[in-house]
């Protein structure tokens, strides 16, 4: 992989990593049309940490508040400074924390799927139509009514695994998330905002994982490329969160949907047609 694909692929990851229409699959179509071939699950894990730095910048203020109520809400602290564990922050903290065990576990669990069956092209054809035509249901028919404080631990174990479903190309980490969330009842900001801070442990996790990996020589990846990727998809995502908030705080997610099918209909043309092919082929 030479700078200019990097910095394409890095743009590719920036675009579409918080938009409800799956990144990874953008990074594995991009790699096939331009003959780059697969850039791999180690390269899209570790371009992710840049997208979610930007996140973490973004919403720095609520998360570090979040972490300093949690943490003074834990047992031992003096009760001069002690905050409720029913405050709305340290409730959130923790389901965020909860949030994150189902894709933790079935990440480790799945890997090589991950890295090998669930890469198969056809799998995210599917994946992008079926998650569009939910996604269109839940946004068109669910009301609006819920905020974060009111979030019930039941909610958070399923938001937990509808992000779980991100580990295969096609379903989108936010638009699985964003998916549920509207099935919920919260609002578009809401759901928009929970997907954005409930996937910063998940990704933070997996991309330093799969770096760790790269770095002991346990897998194989150019890493002065990976990081121009990263750079690019880190500044390229901050102004994607500015965009995309105040869109969802007007507008429907119909045109996300319009999307995802018709990217799956022309992907499903070009797999039919052998412009790509369906299984990947490892770029490293």
């Amino acid at each position: 992989m030479n700078w200019l694909e990097a910095i394409f692929l890095g743009l590719v990851q920036g675009l579409t990593e918080f938009l409800p229409i799956s990144s990874s699959a953008h990074l594995r179509i991009s790699g096939e049309l331009l003959g780059m071939k697969d850039p791999g699950a180690a390269f899209t894990a570790i371009t992710q940490i840049g997208t979610e730095a930007a996140v973490l910048i973004y919403f720095w203020k609520d998360i570090t508040r979040i972490i300093k109520k949690w943490f003074l809400a834990l047992p031992g602290v003096p009760v001069a400074s002690r905050v409720a564990q029913s405050d709305s922050d340290v409730r959130l903290g923790w389901m965020i924390i909860v949030g994150s065990i189902p894709i933790a576990v079935l990440g480790l669990l799945l890997e090589e799927w991950i890295d090998s069956q669930f890469r198969n092209l056809w799998i995210t054809v599917v994946m992008l139509a079926f998650f569009a035509l939910l996604l269109g249901y839940v946004d068109k028919y669910a009301p609006q009514q819920n905020t974060l404080d009111k979030m019930s631990w039941s909610d958070a174990v399923l938001y937990g695994f509808a992000q779980a479903m991100a580990l295969i190309p096609g379903v989108s980490r936010s638009g699985g998330t964003i998916t549920m969330g509207r099935f919920l009842s919260y609002s578009r900001e809401e759901a928009a905002r929970y997907s954005f801070l409930l996937a910063m442990p998940a990704v933070f996790a997996s991309g330093f994982y799969k770096l760790s990996k790269v770095l002991s020589g346990a897998e194989s990846l150019d890493l002065v490329p990976t990081v121009i990727a990263t750079v690019v998809a880190f500044v390229v995502g901050y102004a994607v969160i500015v965009w995309f908030l105040k869109l969802v705080s007007t507008k429907s997610y119909a045109v996300f949907v319009y999307y995802r099918l018709a990217l799956a209909g022309v992907l499903a043309l070009f797999l039919i047609t052998g412009l790509i092919d369906a299984v990947p082929v490892s770029a490293y």
